[in-house]
């Protein structure tokens, strides 16, 4: 969920015809154990081996670009998913449910307050009393430059191109969902993040994949994103904080 990692957006929709036909075969598992076999080779690569290595290897300066260039990837190929078309994520923008918009803010700020409050009562409320300008340039750009494209990656992109190898039970591929999401923030090295966004991961993918609305899924995702900074949470999402345990 860090602010620094600004992807750039691709947002032109995918023609037909016969390639458009053969990559659907392949994503829907219509041509065999070749097509799965290469789209769980792509998922780890993406999701699993990335990560990982980006949290051991990859030193805290230079975690940045890495991620901008994965996240480029992945929208590349959530453009050339023949199940997906962009118009696609206008869907369910009507069935919004404000009350869980409001609910994940509310845990949000509970959460963050009782935390910071235990461990870290310096940083509660930190960038509100010390630079106000900031948390208002936050509180505007996160939703759009951070929560979009983790949206677009982690929900479309999971749940489109990946749909035939992902657990059969929706539950069980809502939990790799989060898990995943999770894993994604290794590089921070620190339980607070790990455990934040797994059940963060959680409640977009449910938004995502059982209410069928990725606009929902967006809303959730941001409303914490910018509750998070503003209690003061975001200390644990500074790479400049980053402390490796070996």
């Amino acid at each position: 969920m860090a602010l620094e990692a600004i992807p750039h957006c691709v947002a032109a929709r995918f023609g037909t015809g016969s390639a458009h036909g053969e990559r659907a075969m392949i994503e829907e598992g219509s041509s065999g154990r070749s097509g799965a076999g290469r789209l769980r080779a792509e998922f780890l690569a993406l999701f699993v081996l990335s990560p990982i290595v980006m949290a051991i290897v990859v030193p805290p300066q230079h975690m940045f670009p890495v991620l901008f260039a994965m996240t480029a990837i992945g929208l590349v190929l959530l453009h050339r998913t023949a199940t997906f078309r962009w118009r696609d994520l206008f869907a369910g923008r009507d069935s919004i449910d404000w009350a869980w918009i409001w609910l994940i803010g509310l845990l949000v700020m509970l959460f963050g307050t009782g935390l910071l409050w235990l461990v870290r009562p310096e940083a509660l409320f930190s960038l509100v009393r010390r630079q106000p300008e900031l948390m208002i340039m936050i509180l505007m750009l996160y939703p759009l430059l951070s929560a979009l494209p983790q949206e677009l990656l982690f929900r479309a992109l999971y749940f489109r191109r990946y749909r035939s190898i992902l657990p059969r039970q929706r539950w069980a591929a809502l939990l790799l969902n989060a898990a995943i999401f999770s894993l994604a923030h290794l590089m921070y090295w620190s339980w607070v993040v790990l455990f934040m966004t797994f059940v963060g991961g959680l409640a977009f993918a449910w938004a995502y994949e059982i209410r069928r609305s990725f606009p929902m899924a967006l809303l959730l995702h941001a409303v914490a994103g910018d509750v998070l900074f503003l209690v003061g949470l975001g200390v644990f999402f500074y790479s400049g904080n980053v402390v490796r345990p070996f």
